[in-house]
């Protein structure tokens, strides 16, 4: 850590704010140039993580080294991590092909779009059972009912399946029938969400908050690994703009600035970015030409029947002609999709 000192600080600031850091068990080493006086503090700068420095008479900026994110971050795991989804590997070469409705309808309908899914190449099935949604009055998901659905025909397909948890209190009940856990882009500062989150052994997929910074997002994933869960795939899915063209704004360059912070697998969704089924291809291709460890997809069979999301879904046909262009790019940056065990 270093501590830069205000101009024309007295001797006695500068001994006082020595005192300060040597009183908690760390060195110093001063630095005095022509117009600013540095001190830099050598040690574990974890025992200062809440320690008050701005505030000492004399400081004028307090730098970390190290970023705050440490379990996260590349400093403390220069390997990219591969996260295993019950077979299907995420992050370090390979692919998530993630895709299904927005929200569990009924066992009929998901089982169809994941019939068409699989067969055009995906390999996780996602739909949600619990629905956070803007309104009070939108539909809110089938709840236990949608989450026995979404295995049953996963277990049919041989498909992992994904699916979000919005309640602490639901944490045992997702984790009993989901392979991999969300937490939507509502829920990315629920701290009390992701710490249940972090103590379940099941891989989580973590959604940028849409007011959220890239460091915010690493710091809510902290939160996941600190309580032992190292099993974090992250999720670009558009944040907030002034602009109306789309339903947000598809920050791609996220995906190579998050990869070069930190060791954790980072994948795109375009359809929540965008909001529009004819920028879901293009902005698909560029996450994965951009980094992304995978794509994740709203797929609808009836898009005019769906009861969440329908006017962003893709239409299996649609999907299974992105699947294959991912699937020839995937080769050209050298990645693998993960093959499904035949079911």
């Amino acid at each position: 850590m270093i501590i830069i000192l205000k101009s024309g600080v007295s001797d006695e600031q500068i001994e006082h704010v020595i005192r300060r850091i040597e009183d908690m068990g760390l060195r110093t080493h001063l630095s005095r140039g022509t117009y600013r006086t540095i001190i830099g503090v050598i040690g574990d700068e974890a025992r200062l993580q809440d320690a008050p420095l701005g505030a000492i008479p004399g400081v004028a900026e307090v730098i970390p080294v190290l970023p705050p994110y440490k379990l996260a971050s590349r400093e403390a795991h220069p390997e990219s991590s591969v996260v295993d989804v019950a077979g299907v590997k995420i992050g370090g070469g390979y692919l998530g092909m993630i895709a299904g409705p927005c929200a569990v309808e009924g066992h009929e309908r998901l089982d169809q779009i994941a019939g068409a899914i699989k067969a055009a190449g995906a390999n996780l099935l996602r739909g949600g059972a619990f629905k956070p949604r803007t309104s009070p009055y939108a539909y809110q998901g089938m709840g236990e009912e949608g989450l026995k659905i979404l295995r049953d025909v996963g277990d049919k397909h041989g498909m992992p399946v994904v699916t979000e948890v919005m309640d602490p209190r639901y944490v045992d009940l997702v984790e009993r029938y989901a392979d991999m856990i969300q937490i939507g882009a509502r829920n990315m500062q629920n701290f009390s969400l992701l710490t249940e989150v972090g103590r379940t052994k099941k891989p989580v997929l973590l959604k940028r908050g849409m007011s959220a910074t890239v460091v915010d997002l690493l710091m809510s994933a902290e939160y996941i690994l600190s309580q032992g869960n190292p099993n974090v795939v992250l999720c670009e899915r558009g944040i907030k703009s002034f602009d109306t063209s789309a339903r947000n704004l598809f920050d791609v360059a996220a995906v190579p600035t998050t990869k070069g912070l930190s060791h954790l697998p980072i994948i795109v969704d375009p359809s929540h970015a965008t909001g529009r089924p004819d920028l879901i291809p293009a902005c698909a291709l560029a996450g994965v030409a951009a980094g992304a460890d995978g794509v994740h997809i709203e797929v609808h069979n009836c898009p005019e029947q769906a009861m969440s999301d329908g006017p962003q879904a893709l239409l299996p046909e649609q999907y299974a002609k992105l699947a294959a262009t991912i699937k020839e790019l995937a080769k050209l940056f050298n990645k693998t999709i993960s093959a499904l065990t035949p079911s």
